[in-house]
């Protein structure tokens, strides 16, 4: 990695900390120059734009998203096994010790619901993403024998996806101590429908 790429790598790990704080809109880049000890020209020279630093933000956050969550759950048997390990990692993901303020990428769910523009776009197509990620898990574990025939895959992970976004809501927001026991039980609970 050159000294470009390296100082480049510097400003999307504190940017994407500060985003889990201050959220996308609150991420400037002359509040990120002035945080980093940097030049407002030379951060703006990295991304051109705020909407370029808040795609990169996001798609930082996903990379964040992937090798923390995704690829070790990967690495569980596949079916009902690597569902289970996907959705522990789940669960330490909102305590992630480089997001201070949590995922931004929930976050950012919220602050961009009615906002058009590229950032929005790059968040529409990451989730789009993980919603058909959890689909093919899901496909998996029919093929597999885990779960019966009739269980549909895309609604599956609707409804894992709705776990997650209402426990990391009562985590993060309510700071509810019953968070993750109510979530393992929202879980199981979906599992047991997927296997009747």
């Amino acid at each position: 990695m050159n000294k470009g790429e390296a100082t480049r790598q510097t400003i999307l790990e504190r940017a994407t900390a500060l985003a889990s704080q201050v959220g996308l809109s609150g991420l400037t880049i002359g509040g990120l120059a002035d945080d980093l000890g940097l030049s407002k020209s030379g951060l703006f020279a990295h991304f051109r734009s705020k909407d370029a630093l808040q795609v990169q933000v996001l798609e930082y956050a996903a990379a964040l998203f992937i090798d923390e969550v995704i690829k070790p759950a990967l690495r569980a048997p596949r079916g009902e096994p690597r569902i289970r390990a996907l959705f522990a990692r789940l669960l330490i993901w909102p305590e992630h010790n480089d997001l201070p303020g949590g995922c931004p990428i929930m976050a950012a769910s919220v602050e961009l619901d009615d906002r058009p523009g590229p950032a929005r776009d790059a968040l529409v197509s990451q989730q789009k993403d993980w919603l058909d990620t959890l689909a093919t898990l899901v496909r998996v574990a029919i093929e597999e024998g885990h779960f019966h025939k009739r269980v549909e895959p895309a609604q599956f992970a609707f409804e894992l996806y709705a776990i997650d976004f209402a426990y990391h809501h009562s985590l993060r927001l309510l700071r509810d101590p019953n968070a993750v026991r109510r979530a393992q039980a929202a879980f199981e609970a979906l599992l047991a429908s997927a296997k009747v």
